[in-house]
């Protein structure tokens, strides 16, 4: 195994390589096929986790618990492509590669033996980063160390090699390190046109958002939407979209906590039965079970379920699931909590929802979240809960309504809130 530096190379032994990506935080991974001019021929040649497959590439999401990879089939690749360069920028809109350093393993595809890895030096601002570059040069494959980062985001890197993005252009690359040498040069080709997209700078819009705005102080809640926050300051109250890293004192929350659900009965004093349930799911954000007052246990007993309520009266929590963060199984990268209106009532006519994270040892309140909006719907996913590559988890609040009187409907809206 070599430790490359920036502009490094080696040849390649593999006809197929695999690059991983890893940083402490969440990356957005991706690599674009380039011709001799150094351009993308098309859209077809952006791969990334909307367009996991392409011609002789493909991409591979670590779901969170592990880095997100790209895999090279040099014998596959079509003929005029000499280039395919490997990018990453955090998942976390306006966050820079400060402090984050991603090393890159490149690793022979097939027998999985690691032939190189490579960490850029003193990144700073950089929002987006060509990490490592597959190319051809005499016949022969290589592998290239690069490190050049761009403070405008990946939508800067995507103006670099041809594309083009709708309805604002993108602005002109900034790189902030040594740039690589450039290819051959020859004619330009057109841009490409290309949707937006949350990958480009991690936001909906073509460039990257501003640096989240800190949050309030707690127990009070911050703006919905704000950046993440730990568990450092005591009790912290989410509003929809925030997220908490359930991290405290430098050191991930791996202990049993409980997250409790509760409401009151529906306006008027009818009751109302609702059902707490959690769904789990892969790296995949494939299916893997979901606990609900049917089946009161799933994951080897890492979740449980307290119980069915049936009215909701009561005061404090009116189901709770227990969740054993240490014992859950490694494949196990993503939970959501959802409630359900089993007697097919709106949540419009629920007076009120909340669910609170609680540690189970102490019975201290760690994270609550109020459902202060509600929409005539039957279910609702209330939070998620989300295994980062670092090990710890994070929660975020959703409050997303869902057509559904029972879990078994949720599997698949919840999969793609994930």
């Amino acid at each position: 195994m070599t430790a490359m530096t920036p502009g490094s190379n080696l040849p390649l032994n593999a006809l197929r390589v695999t690059v991983d990506v890893a940083a402490p935080v969440r990356l957005d991974v991706s690599a674009l096929l380039l011709a001799a001019d150094g351009k993308v021929r098309s859209d077809a040649d952006f791969i990334f986790f909307n367009q996991p497959s392409g011609p002789g590439v493909g991409y591979r999401s670590g779901g969170g618990a592990a880095p997100d990879s790209i895999t090279v089939d040099t014998g596959a690749l079509p003929p005029g492509i000499e280039r395919i360069v490997v990018t990453a920028s955090p998942d976390a809109a306006g966050q820079t590669f400060q402090g984050i350093e991603p090393t890159a393993t490149v690793r022979n595809a097939d027998a999985g033996s690691v032939i190189a890895t490579f960490t850029p030096p003193q990144l700073g601002t950089e929002t987006a980063l060509v990490v490592v570059e597959i190319y051809q040069r005499a016949g022969a494959w290589k592998v290239r160390a690069v490190g050049q980062g761009y403070a405008n985001g990946l939508a800067g890197i995507a103006t670099d090699f041809g594309v083009s993005v709708e309805e604002e252009p993108a602005p002109a690359a900034a790189p902030v390190a040594p740039p690589v040498p450039p290819a051959p040069a020859a004619p330009p080709a057109p841009p490409v046109s290309y949707p937006a997209s949350p990958w480009l700078g991690g936001a909906t819009t073509p460039t990257p958002a501003a640096p989240p705005a800190p949050p309030a102080p707690v127990p009070a809640a911050a703006p919905a939407g704000t950046g993440k926050i730990n568990l450092d300051k005591g009790r912290v109250s989410l509003q929809k979209n925030q997220t908490v890293s359930l991290v405290k004192g430098g050191r991930p929350l791996l202990s049993q906590v409980k997250m409790g659900l509760g409401w009151e009965p529906a306006f008027g004093g009818r009751a109302i039965d609702l059902d707490a349930s959690v769904i789990a799911y892969g790296p995949q954000r494939n299916h893997i079970d979901h606990c609900w007052f049917g089946k009161l246990s799933i994951l080897g007993g890492a979740v449980k379920h307290s119980g069915d309520n049936l009215t909701g009266e009561g005061s404090g929590d009116d189901e709770v699931i227990v969740v054993d963060l240490g014992r859950l199984p490694a494949d196990t990268t993503g939970l959501v909590f959802t409630v359900n209106s089993f007697s097919g009532q709106k949540f419009t006519d629920v007076a009120k929802a909340y669910c609170r994270l609680v540690d189970a040892a102490s019975g201290e309140e760690l994270v609550r979240f109020d459902l202060t909006g509600a929409e005539p719907q039957t279910g609702v996913m209330m939070a998620k809960l989300i295994k980062q590559f670092s090990g710890e988890w994070e929660m975020t609040a959703m409050g997303q309504f869902v057509k559904s009187r029972t879990v078994r409907g949720m599997v698949k809206p919840a999969a793609e809130a994930l």
